[in-house]
């Protein structure tokens, strides 16, 4: 299947890429299928591609690599929307918004994104945790990790 991208012009796909949102994601939800693809030279950083709007695209990361301590409760709405068996079947991505300097740059926190790698759907999840920003700065998470 070939896509338009945001960054990477025409792409050819494979369907093991492709995640299926059933609801959108907040702000974009008739942006119901995403591929996640890789950034060249960067094996921090992916990019979450809309599939049928080349200018829905979003820079994803790990959160945990970022803050190592970040940690929530998976709901029942979303366990039951992703059909979650165990916890290894799902993995957690962050949306950052890219500024410059890059450690300025933010990451939502407080809505991360729940992949279930058996039925390749995923969700972005709200938490409602005052502990979490929709704009913590990456340079305050490199700091806690203890590097800059």
């Amino acid at each position: 299947m070939h896509i338009q991208t945001k960054f990477h012009g025409e792409l050819k796909i494979q369907p093991d890429q492709t995640w299926n949102f059933p609801k959108g994601i907040p702000g974009f939800e008739g942006e119901k299928e995403f591929a996640l693809l890789p950034i060249e030279g960067n094996n921090t950083f992916q990019v979450l591609q809309s599939t049928q709007a080349p200018n829905v695209a979003f820079i994803v990361v790990n959160p945990y690599t970022l803050f190592e301590s970040y940690s929530f409760d998976v709901d029942e709405p979303t366990i039951d929307l992703l059909n979650i068996q165990q916890e290894q079947d799902v993995f957690v991505l962050g949306v950052l918004s890219l500024k410059h300097p890059f450690e300025t740059s933010t990451i939502n926190l407080q809505a991360p994104l729940i992949f279930q790698t058996k039925t390749k759907k995923a969700k972005q999840m709200i938490l409602n945790n005052s502990t979490f920003s929709m704009r913590h700065q990456i340079g305050t998470l490199t700091a806690e990790k203890g590097g800059n």
